[in-house]
């Protein structure tokens, strides 16, 4: 299957990195290499750098054939490992650096990954293909663990009723597919919400979040990829749910944030002064002709911070 992912926002993160011909530059999730490629065209080939990063083996390949030519170096790796990465190329600071979160087209539409709650597939929802599995999760997580990841990374109110469920099913037999798991839940939710919707999305994002430790990456990768911006470069992110883009959001607010001392000292004593200036002050989100021409775009977000002092 072909590696197939429309870049989303692609123009407004172009536009948001400032892009110098002579910088250097990091996707941090490459995929299929759709937002490097155009960071790529833009540098001179003979002094600009883009460094491509992504842990799945498949988009690494991809984007090592779509890059072909292009001033760009494709890594395998963890874009929470940024700081080593960038070590060992030698690299001591980036221009411009971004993150496009969550999971790609490639891998919600090839089934054999286990990303999809619509088509059958073992479940595995590995962005590495490495560790953890879905169905470890499933089938070897207690009923409060269950709840509690279901709960608070998927943001469902039938958390209980469903990690319930999946207790009792995995005791008649292990729930080895995403069709048998996307059954179990929407047997535990009301009527009424299965009409109205597919229930099985909630739980299906909080259970890829728990294997591929998303929000523990992203956390560790805020400060790392600020930390590895040179004076003046630029640090995008796309997020796709509110989990991430709180996190996103609360972090930057950080980066600016100037003096903490209590209101009532006469005069500062922490000598804290901000690192960062927020680009946007609100989220960047995709205009009515994208949403029109990408469904999967409609939940997206891009959050833009400059780094003025380190």
């Amino acid at each position: 299957m072909e590696f197939k992912h429309v870049s989303v926002l692609l123009d407004e993160c172009i536009e948001g990195l400032d892009i110098k011909p002579e910088g250097i530059y990091v996707d941090g999730t490459a995929g299929g290499a759709g937002h490097s490629a155009e960071i790529a065209k833009r540098l001179d080939p003979q002094k600009g750098r883009l460094i491509a990063i992504d842990r799945d083996p498949e988009a690494v390949k991809t984007a090592e054939q779509r890059l072909a030519g292009l001033p760009a170096q494709v890594v395998r790796g963890n874009y929470s490992e940024i700081d080593d990465i960038l070590a060992e190329l030698g690299v001591s600071g980036a221009d411009g650096i971004l993150l496009d979160l969550g999971v790609s087209s490639y891998q919600l539409d090839n089934a054999e990954r286990g990303f999809s709650y619509h088509n059958d597939a073992p479940l595995d929802m590995r962005m590495s293909g490495e560790g953890l599995s879905a169905k470890d999760v499933v089938n070897g997580y207690g009923y409060e663990q269950l709840s509690k990841i279901i709960f608070e990374y998927g943001e469902e109110k039938f958390s209980r009723s469903i990690a319930k469920r999946i207790v009792e099913k995995r005791q008649e037999k292990p729930v080895e597919t995403t069709l048998e798991l996307a059954e179990i839940i929407k047997s535990a939710v009301p009527q009424k919400v299965r009409r109205e919707k597919n229930p099985c999305k909630k739980t299906f994002q909080a259970i890829r979040i728990e294997v591929n430790s998303e929000l523990e990456h992203l956390s560790i990768a805020l400060d790392k990829a600020f930390d590895a911006l040179n004076i003046g470069g630029r640090l995008c992110i796309i997020t796709f749910h509110s989990l991430e883009d709180r996190l996103v959001k609360q972090r930057f607010q950080s980066f600016c944030r100037g003096c903490v001392c209590p209101l009532d000292f006469p005069v500062c004593v922490c000598g804290k002064t901000p690192r960062g200036r927020l680009v946007n002050r609100k989220p960047i989100e995709p205009a009515e002709e994208e949403l029109a021409a990408n469904n999967r775009s409609r939940s997206a977000k891009l959050r833009i911070i400059e780094k003025i002092d380190d």
